[in-house]
């Protein structure tokens, strides 16, 4: 089995999931992962773009920024679906391979990627 080197991975990105019923919820959950970690919030998206098959958020993150965050995430997402991958420089693979969630996995909209 051959492994990957994890050296090249430095930037991350968690993609909070919401409707019509959990946009407030989002919303207070990406603001206050901004104010506690320093994070990057992404715009609140109300309609799928991207891979993204419903409305999301971005978090963006660096590496020192991972375990404390996530962990917060976890004890805090309040049922939200959340979409975790780091930056390796192939899209595909970091939405598919090497991605993780929070929650319900979502069919993401692979295609964007071709």
């Amino acid at each position: 089995m051959e492994f990957q080197d994890t050296s090249s991975i430095e930037k991350y990105h968690a993609h909070v999931y919401f409707d019509e019923s959990t946009v407030e919820p989002a919303k207070a959950l990406c603001e206050e992962a901004g104010k506690r970690f320093g994070v990057k919030v992404g715009r609140m998206h109300h309609r799928p773009i991207g891979p993204h098959p419903c409305w999301s958020c971005q978090l963006a993150f660096d590496l020192n920024q991972h375990t404390d965050l996530l962990t917060w995430l976890a004890l805090n997402r309040n049922g939200l679906t959340i979409l975790i991958h780091p930056l390796s420089g192939n899209d595909l693979l970091d939405h598919t391979a090497y991605a993780s969630w929070m929650g319900e996995p979502q069919a993401l909209k692979l295609d964007v990627f071709k």
